[in-house]
């Protein structure tokens, strides 16, 4: 038996059960993972309340965890018991002590980063990396709008973008907020519950708007959004943490100048085996480079997911948190 967070029906954060459950020995293809710490990500709450359906219920959630690796199943060959191991993107299952999970989706953790780092960079991480290098690829000289430059993607694109050499316009909710993010790349900020964020971007850029923002935040800023792009500019719209962007009409891109959208996900690219490792390289490159650096906001006992969410969804987290088993 091994300790999980059980979801048995969708709903609020009361719907996150501590448990028992049965753990078999890993099958063929199958490693088992002692979690040392577990990342934390608004995907998991979509999750619990059903806008992203899972499989079936009931079911563990967390997409992102670190490692040891306790037992292989038949057939693994690339890794060893004792291997330092992190994963990110799935199958569900994270919020638990210990799992069995498929080889061909880990990672070796390399020497330098600990696991609890790597629980907290990963999902995040590598969201960052294909936003800025393949989503749009962003370039030295050129001005971006990152929302939610404070939280944990946020947070590492921000770097990300400036040590390509990009100037990185970043909303954020607060003043204290504000000074985090210009600690972790940002030229300028905005406070959304203050100043326009049209108005201000248009300030910052004499006029002529960015070629992409990445927007996870959603209903709240998707106006906004489109208003702060160059003519055949890009919206990325990977996150919703705000709810759904409502219908709209599609000939408003035209009007505002061609522009273009998309809702990318971190599964899309990084669906291969070669796909995930290549990310997970450029992210762990980046960080041993000192190019990036990871903060660890909030740390929770595994036992206190359902604390964890209510901050997470109430906004009182910045930069990354990790759940401990």
């Amino acid at each position: 038996m091994t300790k999980a967070i059980m979801v048995r029906r969708h709903g609020g954060n009361d719907e996150l059960g501590y448990e028992d459950i049965s753990l078999s020995d890993p099958g063929p293809g199958e490693v088992r993972i002692r979690h040392h710490a577990i990342g934390l990500n608004f995907i998991d709450v979509y999750y619990r309340t059903g806008l992203y359906p899972p499989a079936s219920l009931p079911f563990v959630p967390g997409l992102e965890a670190a490692g040891i690796v306790e037992a292989l199943g038949d057939g693994v060959s690339d890794f060893s018991v004792g291997d330092r191991v992190a994963y990110a993107g799935g199958p569900l299952g994270a919020y638990s002590e210990a799992r069995n999970f498929p080889a061909e989706r880990l990672v070796k953790i390399p020497e330098g980063i600990s696991e609890k780092t790597a629980a907290a960079m990963m999902l995040k991480g590598m969201t960052a990396e294909y936003l800025a290098c393949r989503t749009y690829r962003v370039k030295a000289g050129e001005t971006i709008l990152v929302h939610a430059a404070s939280g944990g993607v946020g947070q590492i694109l921000c770097q990300w973008a400036s040590a390509i050499g990009a100037t990185v316009i970043g909303t954020v909710g607060s003043d204290e907020k504000a000074a985090i993010a210009k600690q972790l790349g940002c030229n300028h900020t905005i406070n959304y519950r203050e100043e326009s964020i049209p108005e201000q971007v248009m300030e910052f850029t004499g006029g002529k708007g960015v070629p992409v923002v990445y927007d996870s935040v959603g209903r709240d800023t998707f106006e906004s959004s489109l208003a702060c792009l160059s003519p055949r500019g890009l919206l990325v719209s990977f996150g919703q943490s705000s709810g759904k962007v409502p219908p709209f009409d599609i000939t408003e891109l035209s009007q505002k100048g061609s522009l273009y959208i998309t809702r990318p996900t971190l599964l899309d690219y990084v669906k291969s085996t070669d796909q995930l490792r290549r990310s997970s390289q450029s992210l762990f490159e980046m960080f041993t480079s000192g190019k990036l650096e990871i903060n660890i906001s909030n740390t929770y006992s595994l036992s206190e997911a359902r604390r964890a969410h209510d901050d997470l969804e109430n906004r009182r987290t910045s930069g990354s948190s990790i759940l401990i088993p």
